[in-house]
């Protein structure tokens, strides 16, 4: 049985942006243009999930009014995405409960794939703003000293685990240990199976003893 099309509303005022998120797979996607935030507020009225937002809109709030962002936040599934990507705007847009953060003009393809991530629940961001926030959270939590979270996992793995849990890249991780990149891919696929994760930020939030 073929599975049935996810509405998506599509909110930008620019009319190129809007001919890009078009190219959207038809079979997967019912694609619904929105120009405003009005037209996200009557979405989530209508008890609709998922949305993609340009924030380039104009007369956007700025993401520091939580006041604003977080009603228009809740239960809705919002991936923001900006013809020129900042890591600051995506933390602040993650911050305040936004579901993704990505470059508005992403291949169709891969806007799919985020967008397949988004409505099961995931987070979605960039490996620059990934590797940010694995940074910060290791400076701040640095303290933490419990190793609970390495039971069962081999000596090798736990090494591959706190180095990609401080936001090093595979290559750096490969580097430092004397291995290769694909032995550390296959590190990590072990370890993210063991420890029942699907990513390095919530493999550092497990490594950091958060989750």
């Amino acid at each position: 049985m073929t599975a049935q099309a996810v509405h998506v509303l599509l909110v930008t005022h620019d009319d190129l942006l809007w001919q890009h998120w078009e190219q959207l797979d038809a079979g997967q996607w019912t694609a619904v243009r929105g120009r405003t935030l009005d037209d996200l507020k009557r979405w989530q009225h209508q008890g609709r999930r998922l949305a993609v937002l340009d924030s380039g809109l104009p007369d956007l709030p700025g993401w520091g009014d939580s006041q604003t962002w977080q009603p228009l936040l809740k239960d809705v599934r919002l991936l923001v995405a900006s013809t020129s990507p900042s890591d600051e705007e995506g933390k602040q847009a993650l911050s305040l409960g936004a579901s993704g953060y990505a470059h508005a003009y992403a291949p169709a393809e891969a806007l799919g794939r985020i967008l397949t991530h988004v409505s099961a629940g995931d987070i979605w961001m960039g490996r620059t703003l990934v590797t940010r926030l694995l940074r910060e959270i290791d400076s701040r939590l640095s303290h933490r000293t419990s190793t609970d979270w390495a039971n069962g996992l081999t000596q090798r793995e736990v090494e591959v685990a706190q180095r990609a849990a401080m936001g090093d890249s595979n290559q750096a991780i490969a580097d430092m240990l004397g291995i290769t990149e694909r032995t550390v891919r296959a590190h990590l696929s072990a370890v993210f199976d063991k420890l029942g994760v699907t990513d390095r930020l919530l493999l550092a939030l497990k490594v950091h003893g958060i989750r």
